[in-house]
């Protein structure tokens, strides 16, 4: 641990392996001697209790029998001795491996954490994010039971068997074999359960993380399922799969509740017939009554560990589940964001250069399909087209989070590839239409993403350019107004003005801006597109827009359909062919000049 009280990164890839086993035990490093000094102390624990045992069939024997009471004072005192070293030493093995299970599953977590940062864009667009917090969460702390319970539960089990039988042994061999007779079959059991309870428990893991997905995507949209009136819709699709993860967990508990009667049963056979067994040989005098009180004392802890191994043996197949599943998220490649061959010393100058670009999210489905077109420096390209055109994954190969199949682009002459993504994105910002904010204050949503002190001055003209700043001016608090989870206590149009206002502090020479005034009125979209037009300049920008109006002042528009580039031009140009564009134009004209007749009409009824 470092002096600042962090818990550095500690990179899990070389720790994953096929073998869960050698997975689990891979990663102890760093805490694989005090692991050991747990399981040495729970072998000293397992001495002291047999130790106790003997002790008390001697003091039977030899000192009761030869009536020696004056010793008896030393051996309770032996007694109270070993009574206290076995828990100290318990205590000490308790201690060492709750470190050594927290200590890895905080490190565990962290990587998570970390890894989830730097996983593809791709990776998060279909990876649920329920199902990513499952693994994170419940998966950890099953393997975190592990190490604290199941793994140094086996070593005591494993110890006190040891100790106990060899103690036996050396009193009577033939007690010690008998008392084993049950091992094997508890074993063979055993593995059986752990087969079973390893299907069971990984279909219900899977159906645990369905739920808490669910949850977590209707919690997160609780604005739209209230203003929709569907929660009763919500309701039964949640109680739905709720029903099934029941469902896959009772047939996991009832796997678990046929073992324990089968060894319970088993157990308890074995444990009579050794005392049977004992107290005949006493009777026939072949034992002592001393070595038969020492045996019985001993063999409960042959017995019932061995009967409770079985059950750490099926609970271990949990931990090889959860194992299975984080070492599934791990195994996913991160995102390179420092590769690359060229980085300038500077800012870019925003010139782009499309050369037959072609692209796809899966093999022989493209999704852009020869993307010709060049950007001048401090440009401004307006995107336009009908839902799934290729807009939104034209401009995803600006920032780099997807790759172009084929074909070249290029920023200012240089291959879009050999640039750094970490780079890339400082220079690049970006306004979505659906913007997200974090539950932070206002002032720390406007200034996130910039990696340097911001003043309050700054702050300020940022807002003041989103038009947000005497929004912001009569919340209670000012900019350090809290805003709900994703922003939740804000309006849409105010959300997408502190989006537009972080992008605007950070100054980038490239914008992305993702029909960042569908949310407005339409006053304030005239002022928030004045503000835009004053600081587009010398930054190339580019406008994925619904509306005309959005994007007839842009430099050139390109309206795409299935993946291609179906017109390009200014406003005038367009507007002169003829084409798709003129018709969305003097579709969306005819649906405003109705409009305005209709609130004429209804004010003059009025």
């Amino acid at each position: 641990m470092n002096t600042n009280g962090k818990v550095p990164i500690y990179d899990l890839q070389g720790a994953v392996s096929e073998n869960r086993l050698v997975g689990l035990w891979r990663l102890t490093e760093g805490f694989r001697l005090r692991y050991f000094s747990a399981t040495f102390s729970i072998g000293m624990a397992a001495l002291m209790k047999s130790s106790t045992y003997i002790l008390l069939g001697l003091y039977i024997d030899r000192l009761l029998a030869e009536e020696r009471y004056e010793l008896l004072p030393f051996v309770a005192l032996a007694f109270v001795l070993i009574a206290m070293m076995e828990g100290l030493f318990t205590y000490l093995s308790g201690r060492l491996a709750s470190q050594t299970a927290e200590g890895i599953a905080l490190r565990l977590r962290n990587y998570l954490y970390d890894h989830f940062q730097r996983l593809t864009f791709a990776y998060h667009d279909i990876t649920p994010t329920g199902d990513l917090i499952q693994r994170a969460t419940s998966d950890v702390d099953a393997i975190r039971r592990f190490y604290a319970e199941q793994a140094i539960g086996f070593g005591r089990i494993l110890l006190l068997f040891l100790v106990n039988f060899t103690a036996i042994m050396f009193l009577n061999w033939q007690l010690a074999l008998f008392s084993i007779i049950i091992v094997p079959i508890i074993t063979v059991l055993s593995v059986f359960f752990f087969k079973k309870i390893f299907a069971a428990y990984e279909s219900y893991q899977e159906q645990d993380a369905v739920v808490s997905t669910v949850l977590q995507e209707n919690l997160t949209g609780i604005r739209v399922v209230k203003s929709f009136a569907r929660q009763n819709y919500e309701i039964d699709k949640f109680e739905a799969e709720n029903r099934e993860k029941y469902g896959r967990g009772r047939k996991l508990v009832l796997i678990h509740s046929a073992y324990w009667p089968l060894t319970d049963i088993l157990a308890g056979g074995q444990m009579i017939s050794g005392f049977l067994l004992a107290a005949l040989m006493t009777i026939n005098g072949t034992i002592t009554i001393g070595t038969y009180v020492s045996y019985v004392g001993m063999v409960i802890w042959i017995i019932w560990p061995m009967r409770n191994l079985g059950r750490l043996i099926v609970q271990m197949s949990t931990a090889s589940v959860s194992y299975g599943r984080v070492v599934t998220v791990i195994e996913e490649k991160r995102e390179p964001l420092t590769a690359g061959s060229y980085t300038p010393t500077g800012n870019v100058k925003g010139e782009f250069r499309f050369d037959n670009v072609c692209f796809e999210y899966e093999e022989d489905d493209p999704v852009l399909k020869e993307i010709n077109f060049e950007v001048p420096p401090g440009s401004v390209i307006a995107l336009m087209g009908s839902t799934g055109s290729g807009k939104s994954s034209l401009v995803n190969l600006l920032p780099r989070f997807y790759e172009y199949t084929s074909g070249s682009l290029t920023l200012d002459g240089v291959e879009l590839s050999r640039y750094p993504r970490r780079y890339l994105r400082s220079q690049i910002g970006i306004v979505e239409q659906e913007p997200f904010l974090f539950s932070r204050t206002i002032r720390q949503n406007i200034t996130y993403g910039v990696e340097r002190e911001v003043s309050d001055e700054e702050v300020r003209q940022a807002a003041e350019a989103a038009e947000i700043h005497e929004v912001i001016l009569g919340f209670p608090k000012g900019y350090n107004t809290l805003v709900g989870e994703r922003g939740v206590t804000l309006s849409g149009g105010q959300k997408q003005r502190v989006a537009i206002a972080r992008a605007l502090l950070k100054n980038p020479r490239i914008l992305i801006l993702d029909d960042a005034t569908s949310s407005v009125d339409t006053e304030t979209e005239a002022r928030i597109r004045g503000a835009l037009q004053r600081l587009m300049v010398n930054r190339t920008t580019f406008l994925i827009a619904h509306r005309v109006q959005t994007a007839m002042s842009a430099d050139m528009i390109l309206v795409l359909d299935k993946g291609r580039i179906v017109e390009r031009g200014s406003h005038e140009q367009l507007i002169e062919d003829n084409g798709v564009y003129k018709r969305i134009f003097d579709l969306q004209a005819r649906i405003e000049d109705e409009l305005q007749e209709e609130i004429a009409a209804a004010q003059s009824a009025d």
